[in-house]
């Protein structure tokens, strides 16, 4: 008499039927990250805080000196302060996960990497629209008390130009830091980094075209700074395109491309 044996259990999960991870989820939880560490939540109350600080200054000081502005300056002054802090924020978006080593637990519940990444970008840009909105608000606060304080009416001169312009350069900005942090996946390094290419490389660029005379022919093509100057406007014009163009591939389109291709082969400890 023959005895049958039970089946082996299956050795493989299967999961084809299982949905997919929404995007909007992703983006949803990466939006949550943003703010629920201390690190992260500090950094937004920090562009928060600068913002009304530098627009405050520039109201007390623009007031007391009868300086005439306009809805414009207040927005320029608030912009050149998000421009350097938003790249920390795209860094922060990428290398928060790397250091406290949760970037398992995120590619173990969605292993395919380039929809992480692309919910990160995502999350970078919502968070610097944010930061836009909320600078034009301190703006527009801050021109209707200067002219209340000025007994004149207020100058509106931004205009959807500027807007877009506005948008597009802060937007470059942060993803000038999240390329950086996909290349290096370090905060520390990403930062320094950054302010290396802020601060020192235009000086460079300036020095380079004041000794060598060929330079200053090759440094619009490299300086990705400059070559934004005309963006915040609309007013690129003929070989200011080109020049946006080729330092845009060079210091924003390859770091990101690399730093891509790093994290989705890089090893998750």
């Amino acid at each position: 008499m023959s005895t049958t044996m039970p089946a082996a259990p299956a050795l493989t999960l299967d999961v084809s039927g299982t949905r997919p991870i929404p995007f909007g989820r992703l983006v949803g939880v990466e939006l949550r990250k943003s703010y629920d560490t201390r690190a992260g939540l500090w950094l937004l109350l920090t562009i928060g805080g600068l913002t009304l600080l530098v627009e405050g200054v520039v109201l007390a000081v623009t007031t007391v000196q009868d300086e005439p502005m306009s809805f414009g300056d207040f927005i320029g002054a608030a912009a050149f302060m998000t421009s350097i802090v938003l790249p920390v924020l795209g860094i922060m978006v990428v290398t928060s996960e790397w250091g406290q080593r949760t970037a398992m637990v995120t590619f173990a519940l969605e292993p395919r990497r380039p929809r992480v990444i692309l919910a990160k970008l995502v999350t970078g840009l919502v968070l610097t629209l944010a930061t836009a909105v909320f600078a034009i608000v301190v703006g527009l606060v801050c021109i209707l008390l200067y002219a209340a304080l000025q007994g004149e009416s207020p100058t509106w001169d931004f205009g959807w130009n500027y807007l877009v312009g506005f948008l597009v350069t802060q937007s470059f900005a942060m993803i000038g830091g999240f390329a950086l942090a996909t290349l290096l996946l370090n905060t520390p390094a990403a930062i320094v980094v950054f302010f290396v290419y802020k601060w020192v490389l235009p000086g460079l660029f300036a020095l380079g075209t004041a000794l060598i005379s060929w330079f200053g022919d090759l440094a619009p093509w490299l300086d990705f700074q400059a070559a934004q100057g005309p963006v915040y406007d609309l007013t690129v014009d003929g070989s200011e395109w080109s020049h946006l163009v080729v330092s845009g591939l060079i210091w924003l389109v390859l770091p990101l491309a690399l730093g891509v291709r790093r994290v989705l082969r890089a090893e998750v400890k």
